[in-house]
């Protein structure tokens, strides 16, 4: 079975695409799921006032943990990358821009 034309064309990414657009995917999926370390950080900055970097340091370590636990898994990676591939694709085919999703829970 032969690829689909222009199956190549569609699977290739530009430079934006690769360090800046899939990135963002990644930065916002990541904070949806570390958003209980989010939240205790954020907490406790609210919480603190001016000595919230000598105070909170144990929540902002646990976040930046989580994040870039997210942000250096190559399957992480892929996950998003389809998600983008997804995204561009409908775009092409129907012309209209999807809004950027905010990954986001209710409180």
């Amino acid at each position: 079975m032969e690829p689909a034309p222009g199956a190549a064309e569609n699977s290739k990414l530009r430079h934006v695409e690769k360090d800046v657009l899939i990135p963002l995917i990644m930065r916002d999926r990541a904070k949806e799921l570390c958003s209980d370390k989010v939240q205790a950080f954020t907490k406790c900055c609210q919480e603190t006032g001016v000595l919230m970097v000598v105070k909170c340091r144990q929540e902002n370590t646990a976040l930046k943990d989580c994040l870039v636990g997210y942000y250096s898994d190559p399957s992480f990676y892929e996950e998003c990358k389809a998600e983008y591939l997804k995204q561009r694709e409908e775009y092409r085919a129907t012309g209209i821009k999807k809004k950027r999703q905010k990954f986001t829970q209710n409180m």
